[in-house]
């Protein structure tokens, strides 16, 4: 058996430049990898099975695991089946990629228990076709990414420091917040510059899908003026 951390991230900023053709919207973006994290165990098995310890996430092929085991087998040609569990410690509906953890995970360890049929680039490539900011999780851990979140450029790592995570006890879907935004109303910032000043120290938070989330859930304003 193989037990793997599937680490959790934060967008220390978020930019959304506009919507693409593939219908995906292009995004700038600095990933945080953090050290709230799922665990996925992962063994050769008879026939396939997914499992997890959160009772209400979907363990059929919807699950973005069972994507990334289905892949993996057929870019490699691997034939083994395998058993999953996923034991559950990452908020979901957060905006904190564990589902998109979880599947580059799987990759990785899939990966590892087969010989390394596949070199790190290409698991990072077959991380991209899965899902917007699945590649990031096969990074190092601080990455600015663009594309729809798929360009992964690794940075140099951050300071360590303490950060508070506040979920209430309900989600918003990411879907869902794309669809209730507005992109020619965003503020004109330029991610570069601010990528630069969170490389020199200075951190400038802010995400342009605040605005959309707000007016879906108005109580997510009322904890940030709490907060603040």
């Amino acid at each position: 058996m193989l037990t793997l951390l599937s680490p959790a991230k934060v967008n220390l900023f978020l930019r959304v430049l506009g919507r693409r053709e593939d219908g995906y919207h292009e995004l700038a973006s600095l990933f945080q990898a953090i050290d709230i994290c799922d665990t996925i165990r992962l063994k050769d098995a008879d026939a396939d099975a997914l499992t997890c310890s959160e009772p209400t996430l979907a363990c059929d092929g919807s699950n973005f695991v069972a994507t990334a085991r289905d892949l993996f087998r057929q870019k490699t040609g691997v034939k083994q089946a395998f058993s999953i569990h996923i034991e559950k410690h990452i908020p979901m509906e957060a905006g904190l990629g564990g589902g998109s953890s979880n599947a580059a995970t799987t990759l990785w360890g899939l990966n590892e228990l087969s010989g390394r049929p596949a070199t790190t680039d290409q698991l990072i490539e077959w991380a991209a076709e899965l899902g917007a900011d699945m590649a990031f999780f096969l990074s190092e851990g601080t990455a600015y990414c663009t594309g729809y979140g798929h360009v992964v450029s690794p940075v140099d790592a951050l300071p360590q420091q303490s950060l508070w995570i506040v979920k209430p006890p309900y989600g918003l879907p990411t879907g869902d917040v794309y669809k209730a935004l507005c992109v020619s109303a965003l503020p004109q910032r330029n991610p570069k510059e601010h990528l630069s000043h969170c490389l020199g120290g200075t951190f400038d938070l802010f995400n342009d899908l605040e605005v959309p989330a707000f007016s879906l859930k108005p109580e997510l304003l009322v904890i940030k003026s709490q907060l603040e």
